[in-house]
């Protein structure tokens, strides 16, 4: 008698805890300790929290000078897959300033409504002149490096940018004999991802360090000092992200505003934590193609809204700054500072380099409008607190533009786009598989 193979018992669907609910929790733990630590004086639980901070930031950063090389050259030479690439590149630097525009407009109408200097009890002696600034020459010089390795191990972003395009574009010149060396390029910008997916699933222990340090460090009663300027920050982001985008993204791509968060919310809660555009960068990118844009194309739109598109560090943020800081210094503000806010906020985003922090476009738009760059010195105790409200704007920013380029000029999938819900940190990515060459995107003309 032949036996009879044995039906076997399902298995147990194992508890998988969510990434998102992994970062909340990270939240929690973070003031938890944090509040322990000041409140009790646990000295040697403000040393873990600060160091356990600033691993997970350093192993962000380690990444940050290869991963946007090798990004910004593989994306400008995949534009080569895609028809009209100059169209697209222009639409969405277009795009990039126009919701520029409409952050920083509303940032100067916030701090115009609540005067976020006046009643802090803060004067000009407060204040100290950081040690990092910038000016118009600075950053236009800064630009072109004087060799290669410097922007490397100084993290010169900029001037890395600046080596990645030029190498992009001269490996389009070359066409076919850049071939080999663009597959490495590929190669090693999957390696460097790969990498970095691992400091990634680190981000809820990082915001334990992160959150920690911050709470152990100020406490609450500086952000009393600055609750009008730290609710105005935030409520400006708030009003960008979930006031003007969506509003853009039901009218002008016409799609899901909804859809949109359910699709860009893994990028925009690592974001918060981390405060790192760059480091948040492969994320972003994955999220986009998720939403339906072309991965051609958002392989260009992404690492160059990395570094470029800074909606909450370089717009909304420098402007009530500018407000706040000319408040506290007694100097009154004309039509043609406010100006010159929109002009630098709009051309000189680039400078945030889409790193932590937003000093040096702050002291870009001070120096330009002959305000004391001494008045950095009194913001940079709470910076790291708005600093996570000002990435999560920045990276939903570099998500929405490629959606609303791409569904204007009719090459978003839609399917795709309706059903982008799943969270690509809650697995990591698969390896690529081989596949036939692609065929080249579409666009109108």
């Amino acid at each position: 008698m032949s036996a009879t193979p044995q039906a076997q018992a399902p298995a147990k669907a194992s508890f998988k805890f969510p990434f998102w609910a992994q970062i909340i929790a990270g939240l929690a733990l973070g003031v938890l300790f944090g509040w322990i630590a000041r409140s009790q004086d646990v000295s040697w639980l403000a040393t873990t929290l600060e160091k356990v901070g600033d691993i997970f930031i350093q192993l962000l950063k380690l990444a940050i000078a290869p991963l946007v090389f090798f990004a910004i050259l593989v994306s400008i030479t995949n534009l080569r897959k895609v028809n009209n690439a100059a169209r697209l590149a222009s639409r969405t630097l277009l795009w990039f300033m126009i919701t520029s525009l409409i952050a920083v407009g509303i940032g100067i109408a916030i701090g115009l409504l609540t005067d976020p200097g006046s009643g802090t009890g803060l004067t000009a002696a407060d204040g100290k002149e950081p040690k990092r600034t910038g000016s118009w020459i600075d950053f236009l010089t800064g630009i072109v490096p004087t060799d290669i390795v410097t922007p490397f191990t100084e993290l010169k972003v900029l001037q890395i940018v600046f080596l990645a395009v030029v190498a992009g574009i001269a490996a389009l010149q070359l066409g076919g004999k850049a071939k080999p060396v663009l597959d490495l390029a590929e190669s090693v910008l999957e390696l460097l991802q790969k990498a970095l997916w691992w400091v990634i699933r680190l981000a809820p222990i990082g915001t334990i360090g992160l959150i920690g340090t911050a709470i152990a460090t100020y406490g609450w009663d500086l952000i009393g000092k600055y609750a009008t300027f730290t609710a105005d920050v935030y409520i400006g982001c708030a009003i960008v992200m979930f006031g003007v985008y969506p509003l853009l993204l039901a009218t002008v791509a016409k799609v899901s505003p909804v859809q949109f968060f359910k699709g860009a919310w893994p990028a925009i809660q690592l974001a918060f934590v981390s405060r790192s555009s760059v480091g948040t960068m492969p994320v972003t990118q994955k999220v986009t193609e998720r939403l339906g844009v072309p991965k051609e194309y958002a392989s260009f739109a992404v690492p160059f809204g990395a570094t470029t598109k800074m909606d909450g560090c370089a717009a909304i943020y420098p402007a009530l700054a500018a407000i706040f800081i000319a408040q506290i210094f007694d100097v009154q503000l004309g039509i043609k500072e406010y100006l010159l806010i929109v002009f630098v906020s709009v051309i000189g985003s680039a400078a945030t380099a889409g790193l932590t922090g937003a000093t040096v476009m702050l002291t870009l738009t001070l120096s330009t409008l002959g305000l004391p760059l001494a008045g950095v010195g009194l913001l940079m105790a709470i910076d790291p607190i708005l600093d996570m409200m000002r990435t999560a704007t920045n990276v939903a920013g570099q998500a929405l533009v490629p959606v609303i380029v791409s569904a204007r000029e009719g090459i978003l999938d839609k399917e795709a786009y309706a059903t982008a819900s799943a969270s690509p940190l809650d697995d990591e990515p698969a390896a690529p598989a081989e596949t036939a060459p692609q065929e080249k995107v579409p666009v109108p003309a």
